[in-house]
């Protein structure tokens, strides 16, 4: 007579081989090809064995912060900025942003970070010019990252004097970086009639084509009111920001202003100006918004449900401000 051999149910045996995998995978270091080959199945098997592992609860996964990094790192918050407003990456700094030269070297060191992780050697890098990004430049160091070319986004030339920081930015970059610098040589903001033809001198529209197309940008943000770098350096006056004021404005990008839904406000400045489009912002891949601070939240907010950054970096009390607002009016 044959002996009879007892089957282990199908189900008992799937959840004894993910058991095995996940043990192998987590505890042990073993990679998925050799828990293939030591069980004797496929790789897509291993994959669902895992996956099956993590659904049903076998595995628990827990990341523990020390105790002394547990007041500076914000994950959870970063994640949420992410989910919320559909950035590819939120990096947030736990130090409060006053909108003096420390804060924004804490932001440079932060985005400088991000930006050497992002930028890739056959890049074309954009810029704007204003406090945020002379700091992101100041913060690069030597063989971080390199790209193939820098280039400035938006004019920057005024009858004031009045230092925009662009020289220190696209040179600093481009030295760090390893790449060639484009230079915008064209006013921020000048007649239509000058506009149109500084779109037509060669050089000047090849800079602003390679800024239309970079694949990658960094950018601050600015207010709509007296205390900012375009009011201060004689860019725009008290008649120009009461018609933006009219209009709706909550801040700006590259002298580029828009409303609180992060859409372009028109009027008669947009045909004046000098810089890339906020459409071109907003189909770069990757665009890096650092700003920070409390005068900057309704520009920040603005920015965000316009789709104008891709990866922000800011601090944490501006980071929150930006949830509870975005929470309390959806």
């Amino acid at each position: 007579m044959a002996e009879v051999t007892k089957r282990v149910p199908r189900s008992t045996e799937d959840l004894r081989l993910a058991v095995r995998a996940a043990t192998l995978y987590h505890l042990e270091g073993v990679t998925q090809a050799q828990i293939a080959d030591q069980l004797g199945v496929s790789r897509p098997t291993v994959g669902r064995l895992l996956a099956r592992a993590r659904a049903q609860g076998l595995v628990t996964i827990e990341v523990h912060v020390p105790d002394g990094l547990a007041g500076t790192v914000h994950t959870d918050v970063e994640r949420e900025l992410e989910s919320t407003f559909g950035l590819t990456e939120a990096l947030v700094i736990s130090d409060a942003f006053d909108g003096v030269d420390s804060g924004y070297a804490l932001l440079g060191r932060a985005a400088a970070a991000a930006l050497a992780r992002r930028v890739k050697t056959t890049d074309t890098l954009g810029f704007t010019w204003g406090p945020e990004t002379v700091a992101v430049a100041r913060a690069l160091s030597p063989g971080s990252a390199r790209c193939a070319q820098v280039v400035q986004l938006d004019g920057s030339m005024t009858s004031a004097e009045y230092q925009t920081g662009v020289e220190y930015t696209l040179g600093r970059c481009a030295e760090q970086l390893g790449a060639r610098p484009v230079r915008l040589i064209a006013p921020l903001y000048a007649d239509p009639a000058t506009v149109q033809a500084l779109h037509l001198d060669s050089v000047i529209s090849r800079a602003l084509q390679a800024g239309a197309d970079a694949d990658a940008m960094m950018f601050g943000i600015g207010p709509v009111s007296t205390s900012t770098t375009l009011f201060e350096g004689n860019f725009i006056d008290t008649k120009v920001l009461g018609e933006l004021t009219r209009l709706g404005a909550v801040g700006e990008i590259g002298g580029r202003f828009f409303r609180a839904d992060g859409t372009d406000v028109g009027g008669s400045l947009p045909e004046r100006t000098v810089s890339v489009s906020l459409d071109s912002i907003r189909t770069c891949p990757r665009a890096m918004l650092v700003s920070g601070g409390p005068h900057k939240h309704e520009a920040m907010l603005g920015a965000l449900r316009g789709g104008l950054a891709t990866v922000l970096v800011t601090d944490i009390g501006s980071a929150r401000w930006l949830l509870d607002k975005q929470k309390g009016e959806t």
